[in-house]
């Protein structure tokens, strides 16, 4: 099992950064492909990143991401990152970290830290 624990959410203006972080803990993740979901309200959620397992050479985003959100890993920590630049308030979402993603689908998720963008 694999618990995972999301924080650096909060509200910020658009243009503006933050730094979403989503530790695990119950067994390391350098075997896993982790991902970053989000939900808005009334829709259904979505991906946004994800890493591969141990070489991290392939990142994969969503279109509406691309050039704006970074997915990074650090196995020693055990812990993944989403490094989101000029966000624009369509970003507004609770943002959930995902382990085991296959297909842009999590197996082990967070509970979830809430992206407010104002404009």
């Amino acid at each position: 099992q694999v618990q995972l624990v999301e924080s650096g959410g909060g509200l910020v203006q658009a243009g503006g950064s933050l730094r979403l972080s989503c530790a695990a803990s119950g067994r390391p993740i350098i075997s896993y492909a982790m991902g970053w979901f989000r939900q808005a309200p009334g829709k259904e959620r979505e991906f946004v990143a994800s890493i591969n397992a141990w070489s991290s050479s392939r990142l994969l985003y969503a279109n509406f991401v691309k050039g704006r959100f970074t997915i990074s890993r650090d196995n020693a920590e055990n812990t993944v990152y989403l490094q989101m630049n000029s966000l624009k308030p369509e970003d507004t979402a609770v943002y959930y970290c995902a382990a085991d993603v296959v297909n842009n689908q999590g197996h082990y998720w967070g509970q979830g830290t809430q992206v407010t963008v104002s404009s």
